[in-house]
């Protein structure tokens, strides 16, 4: 082979070289098929959660026409709402004779109760007075459309208070030291009067004998200025302690104990149990107190004080 073919043999092999080179330099990269798989198992979760969201329904929380059990009432509503379900509010019904028959016409699903007193309105013969007694009787004694959910150990139930000046003069320890006192004057709701452990149970248990004065909202106040002389107040109530009065003991057990029951309606209760239960079990009767207080003395709103209280109990 001569030098000049040499040559252009050996330029010929470069240049194609070079060619080939270019052109796997410059070829796109291929780019994946899309078969839409992704897309549709993204759209198949997006629409199990909106399905999960619309199954969960809509639940609706009432309240006593009390401002503790109102906020109770929004902490339940507030971790249902966190939780998937649509909330609505009917707060402030009333007392048992109005809410009750709402609550078993299946108009409110949700209800936080007390167990001693919600055992007391269907049973009033009952004999159970502790905690866990009371509870079992009053899972017999609801209506077959309502259960109780998982009690909790806040406890908000009635008793019966003086003044610590009165107290004193009278040497007032128990129930049955008022026993002999006239005038005596029992201040309370309305509907006191004829509850179990109102006049007729005072006398019937401890042979004490009283008149009857419905002070309702401004019992403290008939209280604190001698209007009354006993007054009926709720435990949970942040002026036992502010106005230093004295609680009187009840050996015999006049007054059930109440603890705070969530009261569903059956058709709900099994969806909205695991998120219902872990409030009661978490929630105190110095909570109670705390969050009466904040209600009372800062006028704070049921639904604030219900917002803080979940955040710091991690809910």
């Amino acid at each position: 082979m001569t030098l000049r073919r040499k040559t252009l043999l050996m330029g010929g092999l470069v240049a194609t070289a070079g060619l080939l080179v270019g052109c796997a330099a410059g070829a796109p990269e291929e780019e994946p098929v899309d078969t839409g798989a992704e897309t549709e198992s993204q759209d198949e979760s997006m629409a199990d959660d909106t399905m999960d969201q619309m199954e969960l329904g809509t639940i609706v929380v009432g309240s006593q026409a009390y401002y503790s059990n109102e906020i109770v009432a929004e902490v339940y509503s507030q971790a249902l709402e966190a939780a998937g379900y649509t909330v609505e509010r009917n707060y402030q019904i009333g007392q048992r004779e109005a809410y009750l028959p709402a609550l078993e016409a299946g108009e409110v699903q949700l209800f936080p109760e007390y167990t001693g007193n919600l055992l007391q309105y269907y049973s009033a013969d009952a004999t159970a007075t502790q905690a866990d007694e009371v509870y079992t009787a009053l899972q017999g004694a609801l209506p077959p459309g309502l259960v109780a959910l998982s009690m909790s150990p806040a406890t908000d139930q009635d008793s019966y208070n003086v003044t610590a000046e009165f107290a004193e003069a009278n040497g007032l320890v128990e129930i049955g030291d008022l026993a002999g006192i006239s005038p005596l004057v029992l201040g309370g709701a309305p509907e006191l009067e004829e509850r179990p452990y109102g006049p007729s149970g005072l006398l019937e248990t401890y042979g004490v004998e009283v008149e009857f004065s419905a002070t309702g909202e401004v019992t403290l106040e008939a209280l604190l200025s001698g209007e009354v002389q006993v007054a009926n107040i709720y435990t949970g109530n942040p002026a036992i302690a502010r106005d230093n009065l004295v609680t009187l003991a009840d050996p015999e057990g006049l007054f059930l104990s109440s603890n705070v029951v969530p009261i569903a309606a059956r058709d709900v209760a099994e969806g909205i149990a695991p998120v219902i239960n872990p409030i009661s079990e978490a929630m105190t009767a110095g909570d109670l107190v705390a969050m009466n207080l904040q209600a009372t003395a800062e006028e704070m709103s049921s639904a604030d004080i219900a917002s803080e209280w979940l955040a710091a109990n991690g809910f």
